[in-house]
């Protein structure tokens, strides 16, 4: 299943190896770097995981797909994003983002998360989405909450995570709840 959502300034689509210069301008950045599951890239590390991701199947049960995040006025790659549905169940999601420090502060990561919802739940019917996050990083926290995901835990020094524990807040949003907001959050 081809994987394209194109919102008003964005276009969410395959990564490609013409991506890899932007992607590692920003998966090389510490700071970028420092509240996601992986750490600052090299030229090749990069390249490789392009080329690993592009084939890797879309909708997998238990497997990530990274999705590169364009702005279409500037056709530059600006974020990623990255889906794995259940491997339990596949109405299931769960989902994570990382836009560019170059581009922070534009709301580009909202209007890609609204997009990445309304795909799932109105296109794919999906039950469920979820998202887990470090506990420190409080704009993804209130991104989530912008958009209606509830806080469902608090998992307490639960992952050693660069040299250190971490500790992680789940996030959830379920079909009918998204259903029910949706219209509100698309205006604002």
């Amino acid at each position: 299943m081809k994987f394209e959502i194109k919102t008003e300034r964005l276009l969410i689509r395959t990564l490609e190896l013409t991506d890899v210069s932007d992607f590692l301008l920003y998966r090389s950045n510490p700071e970028i770097v420092k509240y996601q599951g992986f750490d600052v890239m090299s030229q090749n590390e990069a390249e490789h995981f392009i080329k690993t991701n592009r084939n890797k199947e879309f909708a997998k049960p238990g497997e990530w797909k990274q999705f590169a995040i364009e702005n279409i006025e500037l056709a530059k790659l600006i974020g990623d994003c990255d889906i794995k549905f259940n491997l339990e169940d596949i109405r299931i999601a769960q989902i994570g983002m990382t836009i560019s420090h170059l581009y922070q502060k534009n709301a580009f990561a909202k209007e890609a998360l609204i997009g990445i919802l309304y795909y799932l739940f109105d296109v794919m019917g999906i039950h469920r989405v979820e998202e887990i996050v470090d506990a420190r990083n409080t704009a993804s926290i209130n991104l989530l909450k912008s958009v209606g995901f509830r806080q469902e835990a608090y998992f307490i020094e639960n992952i050693f995570f660069k040299g250190e524990w971490g500790s992680e807040y789940q996030f959830a949003m379920l079909n009918r709840e998204w259903q029910a907001i949706k219209s509100l959050i698309q205006k604002n």
